[in-house]
């Protein structure tokens, strides 16, 4: 069976006519013969929209809104219209919204005509909650949305949507003042509307690129202004940006793209450093910032900018001598020949141009250099003197030369190209003077001699780059292996968010056995260095004396003491400045998000706070206001029994209050980590009677904790608090149910189980009874503020033992306190 196609109306707010659209579109489907029926319609009370929707049949509207989708898929219409698809699912358990269900009919076939809002479209939610202040309670997914097969805007200006809720078209009367002073305002409604336009036309975009994809149209199809610019890995790249922006900003409506391209092997890497502050440059400046890998850059750039549709390419242009003139075209003559109709924007930079930095290759060390210059000098004529001493076994003219070809190979070996070649002349000189007759001059007599010394010459040579470029090649693999593995470790450890700035820091000294590392950061660009974090011995206490310095950004600097490092290091290098810089902004984040959730309970805290103190603590008070008031009045004559009773309550109202009052001092003390508690040897059968003491209902309980139990580490004062609460809570919640208060030992702890017969608590129910101001369904007002059982686990927990929730065998809960046993190891 064929997908149905799905039509949305887009409405940039409330009331701008998206359900008229609908069922205007209804009728005229249904006009051309159609079935099309109401799946679900929201009518707000308007009684122009219910007359629109007259003569279309409504299937299964079992209220306003409502949609059943099992009898609209049993009816099986051609056309279905859904309104409100930001909706959550009132059909049943099969899905949890409305947009699942619109899903599931256009999977069997039916066309659908469905209406949103463009704050219920997901990815613009936050935009739309900072400007109005309010977030839809359901969102709808972009790519929802995206995949209609039409959207249409609804659109509307802000002064008439205001007039049409003025006259009471879109909300009754009561919440028209409200709704001006508040969502519907000229500002807000604005702003509304350019999201929906902008949405809607990056979805023309979208359709447009597909198009253009499908039909094989290369060419620049001018409709909006797209300015390209080619960031390069120098500093020139904040000039180019900044021309970008400013050639963007002359059209209305323009787009600015930064693009990247990075050549893989690159012998020069780029700053990663470098690079993050052009991203962050192009972002404030309004623009998109993108990294492409290509091998040469000018085609790499001409594809991005054709793949965008961009309209002009802004690149920059270094100097270049006559010579290099003549030698062929630069970057920025390659990109403008093959531009065709992007006009192309080039901008002279006359600071250092990318690919002007020139990279050492690696090569032998400075020792190796050395001792291979003194074998190519001494090592020749100690060749020529042993090879002079042995000329009595005749030695052939070939077999000198091999001798002498295989002395130049060691030096190669040991000192690289120029030590080798230094040897091959040296050495052909000797050959030609000591062993070329006549001997003694460097006379050649036969053609022969002098063609074998050429190719003595030129195979050594020869030989001799083959080696250095080997021995070369083996270096730089070595070296590319130890990068890689560096930064896989690297990479690792950022996936995993393990390492901290401490710890990143030791390991880049250790990797580069340096004395010491430390991290500096400042304020302001004239602010003072501040060490961040430091490891080895004696840091640097600021940048601009240490011996190796990575700069994270302006701001940050980390510095090494020991020896220097060569320039192959400095990839590996900057991948640690940049991971630092990662690092320290994350702890920070995580250090605003832990005070962030602290500020968030406490505020919690203080609303429930707020809310037990206006309610529940005013239920006792009243009772004993209502006493006193009683008792003081002197027109009736209380009897004996009436002032016993009254008295009675005064004594109840205030017990219950100073429990309240204490619950609540208590919670305050852990929320304020006040409470430090004395863990001594604490015997349970000495801590139990004094808990029940102060138990209302004590002939329920049933207390079997024996003596022989050994002593827990505890609290006493907190322990006996822990236990009544405990046992508080089972006569509370029990049913009017006996309860058990048993006691044994298990694995090196003692458990205290506290057992009622009550209804129990759900399984997915049994964490969250812990939490502060949590109270069961059944309890009624005024009977506590739901603080028993979080103060109970918070002691419990601060003294090192364990509080759970588990069901009685048969039916109720039971409250498990495990307390870990004097004298046996944690």
């Amino acid at each position: 069976m064929a997908r149905g196609r799905l039509r949305i109306y887009l409405g940039a707010a409330p009331g701008v006519g998206k359900t008229f659209a609908m069922l205007a579109e209804g009728h005229r489907r249904a006009a051309r013969g159609a079935d099309v029926v109401v799946g679900a319609l929201v009518d707000h009370g308007r009684p122009a929209i219910r007359e629109l929707a007259e003569g279309l049949d409504v299937v299964g509207a079992a209220g306003p809104g409502r949609l059943d989708l099992a009898a609209v898929l049993r009816r099986g219409a051609a056309v279905v219209l859904v309104d409100e698809l930001a909706t959550g699912n009132e059909s049943g358990p099969s899905s949890r919204y409305r947009w699942e269900d619109v899903e599931q009919l256009l999977e069997a076939g039916m066309d659908v005509v469905s209406t949103v809002n463009v704050q219920e479209i997901e990815s613009l939610s936050d935009a739309v909650t900072a400007i109005t202040g309010t977030r839809p309670p359901v969102l709808v997914p972009d790519e929802v949305v995206r995949r209609a097969d039409q959207v249409e805007l609804v659109d509307m200006a802000p002064e008439a949507l205001r007039r049409r809720l003025a006259h009471g078209n879109i909300y009754p009367p009561e919440r028209v003042d409200a709704e001006l002073a508040s969502y519907f305002r000229i500002g807000n409604l604005t702003a509304l509307r350019e999201l929906a336009l902008l949405w809607l036309a990056d979805r023309v975009d979208e359709g447009l690129a597909r198009y253009r994809a499908e039909h094989g149209i290369a060419g620049t199809w001018a409709i909006r202004e797209r300015v390209v610019v080619a960031v390069p890995a120098d500093p020139s790249g904040e000039v180019l940006l900044r021309r970008g922006s400013r050639i963007a900003g002359r059209s209305s409506g323009a787009e600015l793209l930064a693009v990247h391209v990075a050549v893989p092997d690159d012998p020069r890497p780029a700053d990663p450093v470098l690079l993050e502050q052009h991203r962050v440059l192009a972002e404030s400046l309004g623009g998109s910032y993108q990294r492409v890998v290509g091998r040469d850059v000018a085609e790499s750039l001409l594809e991005y900018a054709r793949g965008v549709n961009a309209t002009q390419l802004v690149l920059g242009a270094g100097r270049r001598s006559r010579l290099r003139l003549l030698l062929g075209p630069d970057l920025a003559g390659r990109v403008a020949a093959g531009s065709g109709d992007i006009d192309v924007h080039l901008v002279t930079w006359t600071g250092p141009a990318a690919g002007t930095r020139r990279r050492r290759a690696p090569g032998p060390s400075r020792a190796r250099r050395v001792l291979g210059t003194v074998l190519a000098v001494a090592g020749p004529f100690a060749l020529a003197g042993v090879l002079s001493a042995v000329a009595g076994s005749r030695l052939s003219f070939p077999t000198e030369l091999l001798a002498f070809l295989t002395l130049t190979v060691g030096v190669a070996l040991v000192g690289g190209l120029w030590p080798a070649v230094g040897c091959a002349v040296l050495g052909s000189l000797l050959l030609n003077y000591f062993f070329t007759p006549p001997l003694h001059t460097f006379t050649i007599a036969e053609p022969q001699n002098a063609f074998a010394l050429a190719v003595f010459v030129v195979v050594a040579v020869a030989v001799s780059s083959v080696v250095h470029t080997s021995a070369r090649r083996a270096e730089e693999a070595a070296r590319g292996r130890a990068e890689a593995a560096t930064l896989a470790a690297l990479a690792g450890s950022a996936l995993r968010g393990g390492d901290d700035v401490g710890a990143l820091l030791e390991r880049l000294r250790t990797t580069f056995a340096m004395a010491a590392a430390s991290l500096h950061e400042r304020d302001s660009e004239r602010g003072p260095w501040l060490v961040v974090s430091r490891t080895g011995t004696a840091p640097y206490p600021e940048p601009g004396r240490a011996d190796v310095e990575l700069a994270a950004s302006a701001d940050l600097v980390a510095t090494l003491r020991g020896p220097a490092l060569g320039s192959g290091d400095q990839r590996v290098l900057q991948a640690f400045a940049a991971y630092l810089g990662a690092v320290l902004a994350r702890e920070r984040l995580t250090a605003r998000a832990r005070q962030a959730g602290r500020l968030e309970e406490g505020n919690a805290i203080r609303t429930a706070l707020l809310a037990a103190v206006s309610h529940d603590l005013r239920t006792p008070l009243a009772g004993i206001k209502a006493a006193v008031s009683s008792l003081r009045q002197e027109d009736v004559e209380w009897s004996q029994e009436d002032q016993r009773s009254l008295l009675a309550t005064i004594e109840e109202s205030a017990d219950r209050l100073d429990g309240l009052v204490a619950n609540l001092l208590d919670m305050s003390r852990l929320q304020t980590g006040a409470v430090q508690p004395q863990l001594l040897p604490v015997s349970l059968d000495e801590v139990v009677p004094l808990a029940m003491a102060g138990v209302e209902q004590r002939d329920r309980v049933q207390v079997l904790v024996d003596e022989s139990l050994p002593l827990v580490v505890a609290d006493a004062g907190l322990l006996e608090r822990v236990v009544a609460n405990l046992v508080e809570n089972a006569t509370r919640h029990g049913a009017g149910s006996a309860v058990r208060l048993t006691g044994a030992v298990l694995g090196g702890r003692v458990q205290l189980r506290v057992v009622d017969r009550g209804p129990g608590v759900p399984d997915p129910d049994k964490e969250r009874i812990f939490a502060a101001f949590q109270r069961a369904g059944d309890v009624p007002a005024g009977n506590g503020v739901g603080l028993g059982l979080a103060v109970a686990r918070g002691f419990t927990e601060a003294t090192g033992g364990q509080l759970w929730a588990e069901d009685t065998p048969g039916g109720g809960l039971t409250m498990v306190l495990s307390l870990p046993v004097a004298g046996v190891p944690a």
